[in-house]
């Protein structure tokens, strides 16, 4: 459990506006879990709960911070607060190749919907709009494949950067994680 706490990209947020199908959300936090991240923020509909799926997750909900939002472009206007680029997923002009993105800088990842992509009211906050070149007749992806396409060229700059050999997270902040993960989430999920 240290050894992965010790590699937790703090630094590098996914955010996901409005995905609502079961498996994509749920695949999304698999592979978010498997680069490292820490942090998935998430907006939806108030009253709407999380989709997690546990069958296609294999438990990686369990090891990250799952954040919800009722305002995500407050949310996005905070991490741009805190120095954080703001790198959005369109379809739309004024994009440009995901490659061309430097994510070993401080970066929030927001993918959109299954079928609208991201909320018109994020699209100003974007430092950068993205897109993955295609070269078939469909010229989009699914939002779970296109994301972890994404997120391992961000894994692969963080790699090749060192960023994996040196821990993000402060001794106090890991020993307050490993206490909840390998403490209290055991004496909850008992109780049950």
């Amino acid at each position: 459990m240290r050894e992965v706490l010790e590699r937790r990209q703090k630094d590098l947020v996914l955010f996901m506006d409005r995905v609502r199908n079961e498996h994509n959300f749920s695949a999304l936090i698999r592979t978010a879990e498997a680069v490292g991240i820490h942090r998935i923020v998430y907006g939806f509909e108030e009253g709407t709960s999380a989709p997690i799926n546990e069958a296609v997750t294999l438990g990686a909900h369990r090891w990250l911070f799952l954040e919800r939002v009722a305002d995500p472009a407050a949310r996005l206007r905070e991490f741009r607060e805190e120095g954080f680029q703001v790198v959005v997923t369109w379809l739309g002009a004024g994009t440009r190749d995901f490659r061309e993105v430097d994510y070993t800088r401080p970066t929030v990842i927001v993918v959109g919907n299954e079928v609208e992509g991201v909320s018109p009211e994020l699209l100003p906050l974007a430092t950068h709009r993205i897109k993955i070149p295609m070269m078939g007749m469909v010229r989009s992806l699914n939002v779970s494949v296109a994301t972890g396409i994404i997120l391992y060229e961000a894994f692969r700059q963080r790699e090749a950067a060192g960023f994996y050999e040196r821990p993000q997270l402060s001794e106090d902040e890991i020993n307050q994680i490993l206490y909840r993960w390998a403490y209290e989430d055991i004496i909850r999920s008992r109780k049950r």
